[in-house]
């Protein structure tokens, strides 16, 4: 199933879509809780949630002092902007 042009908002994208788009960045999904994602890149490590009406990402001890920091990105916005957005890193 080929994806849909990078500048299409996510909520056009059908789930299958979304989560083949997540394993080409490298993502693995949690095999207990569907929804959930990890990411690990040399220099950091997220989990991602597929929320209703959202993705959650919450970068591993990435802030100050080791806190996490977590983002949230509407489907409204274009896959391009969110795989920049959270791939890009904390």
């Amino acid at each position: 199933m080929p994806l849909l042009p990078s500048d299409t908002p996510l909520y056009n994208h059908p789930l299958p879509q979304i989560e083949q788009w997540l394993k080409d960045q490298g993502c693995q999904q949690d095999e207990t809780q569907r929804h959930c994602w990890h990411v690990q890149r040399p220099n950091w490590q997220a989990e991602l949630w597929l929320d209703v009406e959202q993705i959650v990402v919450r970068y591993v001890q990435s802030g100050e002092n080791g806190q996490d920091i977590q983002r949230s990105f509407k489907y409204s916005l274009s896959r391009d902007d969110v795989e920049q957005a959270v791939f890009s890193g904390p």
